[in-house]
């Protein structure tokens, strides 16, 4: 019968019989085998990558591993991008989909997934909201058998190579922003960190919690909005890397230039869906590389700091400042502090933070600004007529 071999004991079978000196065969054997070692050890590094995709103004973030896939946040609810999208890079199925939180532009496209993709377990926060996108993904998520999950602040999972570890939340508060599901996936040494619309009132209590936040790649909170990325946050994520994702022009103006100069101040380099289009972060659990679609970081060492600016065909009407607006009774919100703003109708402590963080305010109807505040609380707000915008605020 015939001994079968492999190329590194052939090798080393051929040297000791050949005409080279013994000790000189030993050491091209051993050097064989040390570079045939490496080669197996670098073709055996498994690798996560993750892709921010470009969805317009809206989250959805694929991230791929050896031995699993997980989905986080599905788009928006106008568009039809996130399955094509996870078509083309393979995906045939989602170990974890984690849904940050019900808004439209993070769960828009839910249900088109969960019944295009086996899903094998859903993250939600638990929070509740009444609209068609969500109920349609909650449905969907029914009727497929998909395992769900409330995960809360100090939770541990391991799936796979990958180490989730959830910062936020520990409890709900109802608001849906800063109720946002906040998680470091850890795999091997390298961290990425990923928080939803969390805005700063959600980074104080993670803060708060003293859980380790440090992470080289930090998606950045609310799609670069000034409400999120605070300066004592970033100061615990320390990011080596940012990437925020926006839809171009978009009518929010995000990304907020005050967010990424807090971004820019700790050393990150920044990229953004909007102008980089899908973002693709490769990590072997040691190294990572950043590779955008399109052009280069927006910030860091050698980029100049640069915000785009909103397209021509997204136009935000014009609102003239009114002044002398305000009454002896009113509440001016240029002005008021955050117990104060709370007596307008709809107006809670973290709308009252958001109001404050976007001054100033060129008149009442200018509030449409304020995320949480739309055409129908609007109107009752103007019907309560407590409300006004003094020019004496800007």
């Amino acid at each position: 019968m015939m001994a079968k071999f492999s190329h590194t004991e052939l090798f080393c079978l051929v040297a000791r019989n050949s005409f080279v000196r013994p000790y000189r065969a030993l050491r091209y054997c051993a050097a064989f085998l040390l570079v045939a070692l490496l080669a197996a050890a670098a073709a055996a590094s498994p690798t996560l990558t993750a892709y921010f995709l470009d969805v317009g103004q809206g989250d959805a973030t694929l991230l791929v591993g050896p031995d699993f896939t997980i989905l986080i946040d599905a788009g928006r609810h106008d568009r039809a991008d996130v399955v094509p999208h996870l078509e083309a890079l393979g995906v045939t199925a989602i170990d974890l989909f984690i849904l940050t939180h019900p808004h439209a532009d993070h769960v828009g496209q839910c249900a088109a997934v969960v019944r295009r993709f086996p899903v094998r377990e859903a993250w939600l926060a638990g929070s509740e909201h009444a609209t068609l996108s969500y109920e349609r993904c909650l449905d969907a998520l029914l009727e497929t058998g998909a395992g769900y999950h409330e995960p809360r602040a100090g939770e541990v999972v391991e799936l796979g190579a990958a180490r989730l570890e959830v910062l936020h939340p520990a409890e709900l508060v109802g608001d849906l922003n800063n109720d946002s599901i906040a998680v470091r996936v850890v795999y091997g040494d390298v961290m990425l960190l990923f928080t939803g619309d969390a805005e700063a009132e959600a980074e104080a209590a993670m803060l708060a919690r003293g859980l380790p936040m440090r992470a080289h790649v930090l998606h950045m909170g609310h799609h670069g909005s000034r409400t999120s990325s605070t300066a004592a946050f970033l100061a615990a994520v320390l990011p080596e890397v940012a990437i925020y994702s926006a839809g171009l022009g978009n009518s929010y103006g995000h990304p907020h230039a005050e967010a990424l100069a807090r971004v820019a101040a700790v050393g990150a380099v920044i990229y953004g869906t909007d102008v980089n289009g899908t973002i693709r972060v490769t990590t072997d659990g040691r190294t990572y590389e950043v590779v955008p679609e399109r052009g280069g970081p927006l910030a860091g060492p050698s980029a100049e700091l640069r915000v785009s600016a909103p397209a021509e065909d997204m136009p935000r009407e014009p609102i003239a400042p009114v002044a002398g607006m305000c009454g002896p009774e009113q509440v001016d919100i240029n002005s008021a502090p955050a117990e104060q703003l709370t007596r307008i109708v709809h107006i809670g402590p973290a709308l009252a933070e958001r109001i404050i963080a976007l001054r100033p305010f060129t008149s009442v109807a200018d509030l449409l600004r304020v995320p949480g505040i739309g055409p129908a609380r609007l109107a009752d707000i103007d019907a309560q007529g407590l409300a006004c915008a003094s020019a004496s605020g800007d």
